[in-house]
């Protein structure tokens, strides 16, 4: 009984690792801000029938409606709900969507923004994609329902509340002379306001939002922002999670799990700290690949003979990899000068065609949208 009860355990830990996808599919496509019924086209008429895997789709929850800059794609970050309506479509589009990509043999994850709500400047009222009622002043979502004792206001040791420096995650507090590990993980990100994920409460409606979306059936999650939780709390809420629909997947799988965690070497936190929930983004892949393609610092394609954990890489079967993602594609979010982007065509080709000719971690491709460069982060 304890031998079985033991390879239960390790079965569990493990199946988050597995990408759910059918056999031979070993690459995702990121379909950036597309609409729910044009992603059901898109697996209809290319994605299936070329072999791709899935889709990771944008946050499909209801979030603030920003107007100055007029509609900027980062308000997809900042949530006010778990309702499913947003610039992508309503909760409707979106199920026929889940169901019609998983008929043909393509399944979904999605951008689950859980670490926080939208912005402390938010203000009140319902500029939301749902029309839902909100007071970010006062710390008050009603449509979840959240309240001001659901965030880590008072467990930020900063003056400020935000987190002021990424490479010191234990924070010295001159007026207690005291340690705390909690810079990164339970400050705010650029002010947006920072759930407390160690109440159970918030861990539960978490669980009940992914636990919906598992319902509908998709696949798996990108957890955003992971590096801002601590690792445990996302193990709790993780543990609240359903098997997957057996209308698409076999009983008793679990949904794949990757976590957004940069790490680039140089900062306390890393991404061996969150392997016991998942995989996670291994950022350093797109910067380095993008280094040698470009031939700077005397790289050359010759080198790549040991791509991989040989160049100080996370495990493989712990990789998510991508040439470029949303942000570092409009030049953040990790990776610098060097992420080759739609902007330098052949290059990018080289990257991406080798990335998917690899084994190296599991693959997924950035499908974006083109802006004029004029136009700030597109």
């Amino acid at each position: 009984m304890q031998v079985l009860l033991l390879l239960a355990a390790v079965g569990f830990c493990w199946a988050q690792y597995s990408p759910n996808t059918l056999s031979g599919r070993t690459s995702i496509v990121h379909l950036f801000e597309w609409r729910w019924a044009d992603i059901a086209l898109e697996c209809e008429r290319y994605l299936a029938p070329n072999g791709f895997g899935g889709v990771q789709v944008s946050p499909p929850n209801e979030n603030i409606v920003i107007t100055n800059p007029s509609r900027p794609w980062w308000e997809r970050y900042q949530p006010v709900s778990y309702k499913l309506c947003t610039r992508s479509g309503n909760e409707n589009e979106f199920r026929d969507m889940v169901t019609r990509c998983n008929n043909v043999g393509v399944h979904i994850y999605v951008d689950a923004v859980v670490n926080h709500m939208c912005g402390a400047a938010g203000g009140s009222g319902t500029h939301s994609t749902c029309g839902s009622y909100f007071n970010a002043g006062n710390r008050d979502f009603p449509a979840v329902p959240y309240s001001g004792w659901d965030f880590n206001d008072g467990k930020c040791r900063t003056g400020s509340g935000e987190i002021e420096n990424y490479g010191d995650m234990y924070q010295w507090h001159l007026k207690t002379s005291f340690f705390f590990i909690t810079l990164v993980r339970d400050c705010r990100l650029v002010s947006l306001l920072d759930l407390a994920l160690e109440k159970d409460y918030v861990r539960s409606k978490v669980a009940e939002y992914m636990n919906y979306l598992i319902d509908i059936g998709v696949a798996g999650f990108r957890i955003d922002a992971a590096k801002h939780m601590w690792p445990g709390d996302i193990r709790a809420f993780l543990d609240k999670l359903k098997n997957l629909n057996t209308e698409w997947f076999s009983a008793g799988t679990k949904p794949f799990i990757y976590q957004e965690v940069i790490d680039l070497g140089g900062e306390p936190i890393k991404g061996s700290d969150y392997f016991g929930n998942g995989r996670v983004t291994e950022f350093k892949y797109g910067a380095k690949l993008g280094t040698v393609i470009r031939k700077w610092n005397g790289e050359k394609m010759a080198y790549l003979k040991n791509w991989g954990e040989g160049w100080g890489f996370v495990p493989s079967d712990r990789a998510l990899v991508f040439v470029d993602n949303h942000d570092n594609q409009r030049g953040h979010g990790a990776g610098g000068a060097s992420i080759l982007t739609f902007w330098d065509p052949r290059p990018y080709k080289m990257a991406v065609g080798f990335m998917l000719a690899h084994p190296y971690g599991f693959t997924r491709v950035m499908s974006s949208f083109r802006w004029p460069r004029s136009f700030v982060n597109g």
